[in-house]
């Protein structure tokens, strides 16, 4: 059976690799038995418009190609609805941190397969007050980078422009004061950030939030609290390696609700985009959105379980199990 499919791109992601691909892209997914039109995004809030408007047209699948900003996007554009068709994902941005969560390859030819096989199972989403986020919601120092490096430069050096502006920022790290109410836990006190996971692969780095699961129905908190420069930059280091949370500075809880305040000008950052200021509560929407996801990979992660391995992302028990 023929299938609608709407492909929402972002133009300028991954060096401009879609405008290029994008007919090999269209050949593919036909192929699949997907009638595909698409939607070129024009500006900020472009893709959440074009995801709306797919679902007032009653698409069945929602393509959105792009980095975790149009994914953002997209997901805004779809949460609210009361339908929502599945969500497809082509990663062609600067870090993909939600493709890399759920083992979306980069070649984009496997990756259209993926999304013509239709392999979907119900993944959670955050809300930030009136907004959805799909990976990870945050603020504090350093949280600012991922909106703050221009696109032109994203363009040009890729992962490389985001290292280039936090060394620049790292002479003006400077703690908030920052409060946190979540499921029976409080803190009060000053901080360098805080980080509400819903994935474990944030910012690059992909165990930063070990215990996260998709579809668990839970956030994952983390909370740097004040430090000097030098103890900033050895738990950043000790966070590629997966040891952060040994130190006691750092904080780790889970919970599905939480309200976040700060006395001081903190601005919000959800999914890499610019998503208000402090204060907020937080939520999870419980397996609200249908992702297509790769069958194969989530069996073979399955297989390396049985053999006394761990693997965190997504949720085995229930995605491959049904």
């Amino acid at each position: 059976m023929i299938k609608r499919a709407r492909l929402i791109y972002n133009p300028t992601s991954g060096r401009e690799e879609m405008r290029r691909r994008l007919p090999d892209i269209l050949a593919r997914l036909e192929r699949h038995g997907l009638e595909t039109s698409c939607h070129a995004t024009t500006g900020k809030g472009d893709a959440t418009a074009a995801a709306a408007e797919a679902v007032e047209r009653n698409f069945d699948v929602v393509i959105a190609a792009g980095g975790d900003g149009t994914i953002h996007e997209v997901i805004n554009g779809l949460a609210e609805k009361p339908r929502r068709p599945k969500l497809g994902i082509l990663p062609v941005g600067t870090t993909n941190d939600f493709a890399r969560a759920l083992h979306i390859p980069r070649n984009l030819m496997r990756a259209c397969d993926i999304i013509g096989e239709q392999f979907a199972r119900p993944i959670d989403v955050g809300k930030v007050n009136d907004r959805f986020f799909i990976n990870i919601a945050g603020g504090g120092s350093m949280t600012e980078l991922t909106y703050e490096v221009p696109s032109k430069l994203k363009t040009m050096i890729g992962q490389l422009a985001y290292y280039v502006k936090g060394i620049e920022k790292l002479p003006w790290l400077r703690p908030f004061r920052l409060r946190i109410e979540a499921d029976g836990f409080r803190l009060d006190e000053e901080c360098m950030l805080f980080l509400v996971a819903n994935s474990n692969t944030v910012a690059g780095f992909e165990r930063l939030a070990p215990d996260a699961y998709l579809d668990d129905g839970k956030l994952d908190v983390l909370v740097l609290k004040k430090c000097n420069l030098a103890d900033f930059i050895r738990i950043v280091t000790l966070a590629t390696r997966g040891e952060h949370l040994n130190d006691p500075r750092v904080l780790y809880v889970q919970a599905s609700r939480l309200k976040v305040e700060s006395k001081d000008y903190t601005q919000l950052n959800l999914d890499g985009e610019l998503g208000g200021t402090l204060p907020c509560e937080i939520s999870v929407l419980p397996s609200h959105l249908e992702v297509i996801l790769d069958r194969s990979s989530l069996e073979n992660a399955g297989t390396d379980r049985q053999r006394g391995g761990r693997v965190r992302q997504p949720n085995l028990k229930t995605l491959v199990g049904k």
